[in-house]
């Protein structure tokens, strides 16, 4: 039961990601708008006469102002539409469409309701509100979730309908906006009686919170960044940001709800001394937290990392740390020692909640649109001014922050030898991938296998084990059919810092690229598998029928360089050595020449040219990998001689390479050749041992 409600919660969390991520934006133009349309600010610095009302620029910036202020008003219908996509398995289009429709047919039913019973006048002080036009009841984002949760349940139900030959116009996708018009009238009336005993209670547990003080402060800090990985922070810290939970004000004679929306109003309005604490209390928390704890810890990492390994890591923990500090997405560094040293991430919430408190206690007024990246504090803390939002003690309780997760990490780290990145021995789970990592099994801009794409399907148990596919900001978020067939350690090979999985939602962190992952996926799905190879494919499918009409017959593999025959366990690569990608063996080139293994045709060439995909006539796949991390070499030293789709016959030169450079520059030139579809054979039996010449059988296959 708890999966159950996990995986419900889970892709709820996702859906609200749309919506959330046009939120920068929206703040950036009401950030930099509001900021220097406020007539107090341009005369603090001394900018009336440039920049002041009657200029160009300030009517642009006014413009600037209203544009992002629009967005931030709208936010239930955005919702509606947002979670509706972010739920609708198929038709997206179509849900958010409908998501529309219910939505303003809803607060339409509620005005008309309204005004039946005497209208706003004899409703609770508050508890209406102008809804794009429409006087409805004060529902905030909440009524557009209502809308998108329910829409996407009909569109998920009736969007393939059937209906009877006379109405059959009406039937499939066209029938979800019909049936979700039908229902949110009935939801609108029924909320006329349902919504003000609701908006009670809310207003109760927002005073409830509020009434807290520093201690539910502390609470809030440490819950928001212990559901982090387990994904569901954003349906925690919403309603606290978006509804009544999170505190109700009196800004510019408006009844304000949430704390986001209290401090974006505040931020627009002019004559405000100090932009609400009670508000921002849910947010300037992860200021000092992002832009220097965070940071810290990364540092430490390094400098407990092994000195031959740090050159390895060191760039990652730094583009990890600088995304930490400008962006405020931090699980690039939070993942790095999340799994391999829980007690870290406990001690990191404990550091959460506090710096909530203390931005609290010290009056900091600095709201945020997305995280509590520079770019967030230099727009809503700096801009506006120490004396608006005491933003100054961000920097001094971030320096004290940064110092003590540096030396509280690296003593932890040092005394319970924790596998951080860079402490691990040789090549087990706790490497650190990097991008390049990810992108060695990339296609190229010319349409080649997606190998991402496809060991990610493996690794979720093929294509029809795959529910649903969504992402947040930094995690695949994906439903399986049976939870048993997912393979955590080959999800992981695809560059994952870290795979959970509860019930049958798996999530699968990769960092902010997740988007391109999540659209190069869903492309692979759609097409099958291999999108953009049509022909490729085709040719592939006749091997395949042509394997299955030969069961019986024995293949074998010839080998592609000259030198010494390894078995796979001899590798030491955590992906090579465990067969995740498939059975094979392994060769030690003594020269620098790659030639066919068998008669067939070339299927992918990848970008950084280190491996080469090959299909037999007789449907065995095989994948020649010249060398261990050499995709950090990004093609130099390599020569490669065919492209996707040739045609070769066994002992065809494949490529050239540089085997003194490439050792030159630290990588092993160690060859795997790795039978992929290893599955589809009953046995792969290596041949033979030691010296071994080009064109020699080294592999049986049967």
């Amino acid at each position: 039961m708890k999966d159950k409600i996990f995986g419900i919660l889970q892709r709820i969390g996702r859906s609200f990601m749309l919506p959330i991520a046009i939120l920068p934006v929206a703040g950036l133009f009401l950030g930099i708008g509001g900021s220097f349309t406020n007539e107090t600010m341009l005369e603090t610095y001394g900018l009336t006469q440039v920049m002041g009302p009657g200029t160009i620029i300030y009517a642009i910036l006014s413009v600037m102002s209203d544009a992002g202020n629009i967005v931030f008003a709208n936010l239930p219908i955005l919702f509606a539409m947002g979670v509706a996509i972010g739920m609708a398995k198929k038709e997206k289009e179509v849900a958010a469409l409908s998501a529309a429709i219910a939505f303003f047919i809803m607060h339409a039913a509620l005005g008309a309701m309204i005004k039946i019973n005497g209208g706003a006048e004899a409703m609770l002080n508050g508890s209406t509100t102008s809804v794009l036009g429409i006087t409805s009841l004060q529902m905030g984002v909440f009524g557009g979730i209502i809308v998108g949760l329910g829409v996407a349940a009909l569109h998920n139900k009736y969007y393939k309908i059937q209906l009877p030959q006379v109405l059959s116009f009406f039937g499939g996708t066209r029938f979800v906006p019909i049936i979700s018009s039908i229902v949110y009238l009935i939801v609108g009336i029924g909320m006329f009686f349902i919504w003000p005993p609701i908006q009670i209670g809310i207003y109760k547990v927002g005073d409830l919170v509020l009434q807290s003080g520093y201690a539910g402060t502390w609470i809030y800090g440490v819950m928001e960044r212990a559901l982090i990985p387990f994904g569901l922070h954003h349906v925690f810290y919403l309603p606290f940001w978006q509804t009544a939970v999170g505190g109700t004000a009196q800004v510019g004679g408006q009844l304000i709800e949430g704390a986001q929306n209290i401090f974006f109003a505040e931020l627009g309005t002019k004559g405000i001394a100090h932009f609400s604490v009670e508000a921002t209390r849910f947010m300037s928390g992860k200021f000092p937290l992002m832009i220097f704890g965070l940071p810290g810890a990364a540092l430490a990492m390094y400098k407990c990392a092994k000195p031959e390994k740090r050159k390895a890591v060191g760039g990652l923990l730094l583009s990890a740390a600088l995304t930490s500090m400008l962006t405020g997405i931090t699980e690039p560094i939070e993942f790095t020692f999340l799994f391999v040293a829980p007690i870290l991430y406990v001690i990191h919430c404990a550091f959460a909640g506090l710096a909530y408190m203390l931005m609290h206690i010290l009056n900091v007024g600095v709201g945020m649109t997305f995280s509590g990246g520079f770019i967030d504090l230099f727009l809503f803390g700096i801009l506006q001014g120490n004396g608006k939002t005491s933003w100054i003690n961000v920097v001094w309780v971030g320096i004290i922050y940064f110092v003590v997760y540096y030396f509280l990490f690296s003593f932890l780290i040092k005394k319970f030898d924790f596998k951080t990145p860079g402490r691990e021995e040789g090549d087990g789970e706790t490497k650190l991938y990097t991008r390049a990592d990810l992108n060695e099994k990339k296609v190229n801009q010319n349409g080649q296998s997606d190998m991402v794409s496809e060991q990610i399907v493996a690794g979720l148990g093929g294509c029809n084990n795959i529910s649903d596919v969504d992402c947040c900001a930094t995690r695949l978020r994906i439903t399986v059919f049976d939870a048993g067939k997912v393979q955590e350690a080959t999800l992981k090979a695809t560059g994952a810092s870290g795979v959970i999985q509860k019930g049958n939602g798996i999530q699968v962190i990769y960092g902010p690229q997740v988007t391109v992952i999540k659209s190069n996926l869903e492309d692979y799905l759609s097409h099958g598998v291999k999108a953009g190879q049509e022909k490729v494919e085709q040719d592939i499918h006749k091997a395949v029928e042509k394997k299955e009409q030969n069961n019986s017959i024995v293949k074998y593999i010839y080998a592609p360089l000259k030198g010494t025959l390894l078995p796979l366990e001899q590798v030491e690569d955590g992906v090579f050595s465990a067969k995740m990608l498939g059975d094979g063996i392994a060769i030690e080139p003594e020269e620098g020449i790659v030639t066919a293994p068998f008669d067939g045709q070339v299927t992918m060439v990848f970008d950084t040219k280190h491996a080469i995909g090959l299909m037999s006539e007789d449907g065995v796949e095989v994948l020649i990998h010249v060398g261990i991390d050499t995709v950090q070499l990004n093609g130099k030293y390599y020569d490669v001689k065919v492209s996707a789709g040739d045609q070769v016959k066994t002992g065809d030169l494949l490529a050239k390479f540089d085997m003194n450079k490439i050792k030159s520059e630290g990588y092993r030139t160690i060859t795997p050749i790795i039978i992929s579809n290893t599955d589809e054979f009953h046995t792969i039996l290596p041949i033979g041992r030691g010296k071994v010449e080009r064109k020699s059988k080294i592999l049986k296959v049967e």
